[in-house]
Parts: C-alpha cells; structure tokens; sequence
C-alpha cells in the first residue's frame, strides 16, 4: 500500500503458473513404486542438482526432514531455478511433491511426453507441501525435474522431494508408509457458522482430513483448515487424519469447540452499514500534503500510514513525520483524531506497506506486536489497526497477536486488512487464513485490486485488472470463502498516480458495488446473488485523492453511502 508497487509482471506469471497447476490424483503405490529423486533431501550438498546463476545451497535450518535443505534465492532477473534429470518408466504416472517455506515456490515437471505439470505457493512462513501427479509418454524416459522461486521475492526453501512411481533406474527410496496421527491439533478461531483448526505437520504426508463429530468435513493440504456451516452456539467435536499414497493414520486427539452466539462478522460498531476507507499519508511522496483535519468527510475510516517495525521482534511504532508534514504537531495530530471521531468518524493506524517489515513468527512477537500496538491506541487515541504485510504472513501468530489485541482493546476494536489480490486467492493462503480465524473480530478486508496484473476470479476464469469484471469475480472469492459481505471492500487507487496499474474511474468502481449488491451494472461476470451488506471500497490514498480534486472520494463517497 504505497504509491510505488510491484511489477504487475510478477503476478501476471504468478497466475500463468497457477494456470498449469493439474489437480491429477496420485492413486495408490504398489510395492514397487519408487522415489525417483535422488538426493532427495539435499543430504549430500546440491549433488545431482543444478541451480541457475549460483543461486542454490544447502542449510541445516530450517530442514523439514533430515538434517539439511535446500535455500534459493532469486536474484535479478533470475527465479532461482534448481533441477534434476529424473529416470522414469514410459506410460506411467507419477506422484510428484516437495516440502517448500519462506518465498514464492514453484515445483514442476518437463519433458514428460505428455502434459507437464506444475504447482506453486505463495509466502509460506512454515513447511508446506506442493503436491501434483504427472503421466509419462509412450517413449518417455525421463523428465526435468524443477523449483523455482520468483523475481524479486525472498529465498525459498525446498526438502524431501519426491517423484514417487516405478522405478526408472535411478530410484533410491522406497514407496511411502502410512503416515503417524497429526499431533498438536489445537483451536485457534470460532464464528458463530466456523471452526478454525491447526495442527503440527506429518512427515512423508501428502494432505489431511478433518473429521467433525466423526464424519468428513473437509481436506487440505496445509496444516490448518476452517470448517464452515456449523451451527451457532453449539459445541462440536475435530479430529485429523495425514494419509499419502499408502492410506491414511489413524486419527489424532480430538478437540472440542464452541461457536459464537451471533453472526456476521464483528468489529465496527458505530460505523455506517456501508463504508469507504481511505490512507493517509504521514510522508510526503509528491501528492497533496494533508492534516487530518483536512481529509473529507466522505471518509469514514481513516487508516493512518504506517506504523514502522522496532528492533523489538514484532513490535511497532509511530513516529508523526512533522517535517514532511510542513510542521504538523503532535498536539494538532491527536486532536485532529478526537475531532474525527466526534464526527462518527474511526482514525486507525496502518501496520506494514510495501516497505514494512514487521515480522510475527512465533508466541514472543506476537504478544510484542499487541501491546505495541494498543499502546500507539492508548498514545494517540487510534480506533484500531490496519494490517497491510505485503512480505508473507503467519497465520497462526497473526491470529494470536490480534487476539491479544482485541483482548485488550474490547469489542470496539476496528480491525481492518489490505491484502494484495494474490493472497486472498485461496483460503489455505496466510493473509486469508487468517482473516476466517478472526472473523468474529474483524471489521472489513479491502483487497488491493491494483498492482497485480491478471488474476483468476471466483468462476476460475482470468480478468485483467482495471475492468469491473476483475473487482466482481474477485470479490466473488472472498464473498463464497467465508467472509461476511459486511467484511468485504473494494480497494482502488484514488488516481493514475497512485499506483502502477489498475486505476479505474469511480464509475468503473461504483458499477462493481451496483453489480455484487443489486446484479446491475455488471460486466460480463455475474455474481449467483446479491450482496446487499457489502460493506463498501477503500483507496490509496486521501493525498491522492486530494491531488486530484477529491473526484475519488466525491463520487465514489456518495455512491457507497446510497447503497441498499
């Protein structure tokens, strides 16, 4: 969320890799299946591996299997791309999958006579597996076997590779056995229609089953998984089972949980039914230089941009940029926030942007980033906090600090998000994950649809940004993912330049609000139903919006406060 973004390249071939992902089942090993990798887990350096402009090693931690991995990183304009030549049987298929952390991954084969097939993960903050299948030709004997990173991104890390299937003449491993039960299975949020459960990774686990009160609820291939459709206030009962291609455990411990008593989602009490957000810029990047006091009323969340990370792990400060601000004080600062809100207006602090660095991986930061942040509450007078990391997410401490938070704060917290399109393209992802565990304490998650190129929509079908059909059919995600439509808001740039790409003109923005609340308006995509209670749009930024005579926030203001 800062005036200078990405390349939109990045996610346009994020999405063509996405593209050729192939949803072909594994089926079950026989005795003579085979891992045909070798070097397998990295345990003899990068032998038998080959990695474009030096950009692979090998490192003991972190290591999901043995005692090393693999670490790429991408670097210029090269993805760090690590391959092998892998021996194979013609006209066999073969169950391929890898173990990948910390930047974008890709995992992939080639050459293989007849479809090749590849699958890839956003930022994951721990272990998690890439799992596809591919089937060789007639004449087919071997493959190239790949991983890659992305442009630009952080390094990741790749162990226990696996193309499991007849041996070609170079396989080393045997077939896989039955995975242990998961262990660790614990709660970590309730709705009052959901579930979230995680749970400690299986070695040699190619997915998992949650159970419900001992029937099948759902299975992924993470380690973590929101049950939705329950019933409020009613105690249910969650076990896991981890199964590869030879079967699946036995069942973990169960876990009991309660769902909430209401619906809806929570957070925002005392804003409008339908909302528009805007950032406020506590720099100046050439846009118009604002006070608080000179944001429009049209606004009615005020996202103040940014708090910065401290040398404290995960926690926060804020520091009022009074030079750059032509001697904004603080004084004038926190009164202008009692002024807003004495106007039902909510002031809330912005964690992250594209530079922003804060990091929370384990318990310790967690609890840092919520008393940081409730103390910057408690200093300025702030309603709440924006979460805008655009360099991965953890889930499950994510979800942890904003607990804490809420803890402290009470239910009068405003809690927003701004992910980027590409982490709210699946609910297995960081930001989305989390954003279903703190359902009930969240007010509203407006998506960035801007600076990210092409994206698949809800109807699996791909839309450019800039039209209606990519706000709708991406709305449509997150709308049928679980999040109350009073959770979900448009995010656009205030003006071109504002962004890289994406900009539309509020007309384009306000058709998108007619198409998902009354199915008028719409593009060619049209959502199954209305959304009557979308909660409204966001922009980046107030500065912008002002440089360009506040046509943004006039228009769209008025239209957003008109909805049904």
């Amino acid at each position: 969320m800062s005036p200078h973004k990405r390349s939109a390249r990045l996610w346009s071939g994020a999405v063509t890799a996405a593209l050729a992902l192939t949803f072909a089942g594994t089926g079950q090993a026989s005795a003579a299946d085979v891992n045909n990798v070798r070097n397998a887990g990295f345990e003899s350096g990068l032998s038998n591996w080959t990695c474009s402009a030096n950009s692979g090693t090998t490192v003991t931690s972190p290591a999901h299997g043995g005692t090393s991995a693999l670490k790429a990183t991408p670097a210029g304009q090269d993805n760090a791309r690590c391959t092998q030549t892998v021996a194979v049987k013609p006209n066999s298929t073969y169950s391929l999958g890898a173990w990948v952390q910390g930047g974008y991954a890709y995992l992939g084969v080639t050459g293989t006579g007849t479809t090749d097939v590849s699958t890839w993960t956003p930022d994951s903050p721990t272990w998690k597996q890439l799992t596809t299948s591919f089937t060789t030709g007639a004449s087919t004997t071997s493959v190239t076997l790949y991983l890659h990173g992305w442009y630009g991104q952080a390094a990741y890390y790749a162990d226990d590779v696996q193309v499991y299937g007849p041996d070609g003449g170079g396989g080393t491993d045997p077939a896989p056995t039955v995975p242990a039960a998961p262990a660790g299975l614990t709660v970590s949020g309730t709705t009052s229609s959901s579930v979230s459960l995680s749970w400690n990774a299986v070695s040699g686990a190619t997915g998992y089953t949650v159970y419900r009160d001992g029937t099948k609820a759902t299975t992924v291939t993470g380690t973590s998984a929101t049950v939705t459709g329950l019933t409020a206030s009613t105690s249910y009962s969650f076990q896991v089972t981890a199964s590869n291609a030879a079967g699946e455990s036995a069942r973990s411990t169960a876990v009991t949980a309660t769902t909430a008593a209401t619906g809806g989602g929570g957070g925002g009490g005392g804003l409008p039914k339908h909302a528009v957000t805007g950032y406020w810029q506590n720099f100046n990047n050439g846009a118009t230089v604002q006070k608080l006091s000179d944001v429009p009323s049209a606004y009615d969340i005020i996202a103040v941009a940014f708090a910065d990370a401290t040398t404290t792990p995960g926690a926060v400060s804020f520091t009022l940029d009074s030079a750059g601000l032509g001697g904004y004080t603080v004084d004038q600062f926190k009164a202008d926030i009692r002024a807003k809100q004495a106007a039902g207006k909510k002031v809330i602090v912005s964690v992250g942007g594209q530079n922003g660095t804060v990091s929370i991986n384990d318990a310790t930061s967690a609890t840092n980033f919520a008393n940081s942040v409730y103390a910057l509450m408690q200093t300025y007078g702030f309603d709440g906090v924006d979460i805008d990391l655009e360099n991965g997410l953890n889930a499950t401490y994510m979800t942890q600090a904003l607990r804490a938070l809420a803890a402290k704060a009470g239910p009068s917290l405003i809690l927003t998000m701004a992910p980027q399109t590409i982490d709210m393209q699946s609910t297995s992802a960081g930001y989305f994950q989390t954003a279903l565990n703190v359902k009930d304490i969240l007010t509203v998650v407006n998506m960035q649809y801007y600076n990210s190129g092409s994206m698949l929509g809800c109807d699996g079908k791909v839309y450019s940004q800039g039209t209606v059909d990519f706000l709708t059919a991406l709305a449509c995600i997150q709308l049928q993912g679980g999040l109350a439509p009073s959770q979900v808001g448009l995010g656009l740039p205030a003006s071109t330049r504002a962004a890289g790409g994406g900009y539309v003109a509020p007309s384009v923005v306000n058709a998108a609000l007619d198409c998902l609340t009354k199915l008028t308006n719409c593009g060619s995509f049209k959502p199954s139903k209305t959304y009557p209670d979308l909660r409204g749009a966001m922009t980046w930024s107030t500065n912008w919006d002002a440089t360009a005579g506040n046509a943004w926030s006039s228009a769209v203001g008025a239209h957003v406060h008109a909805l049904p």
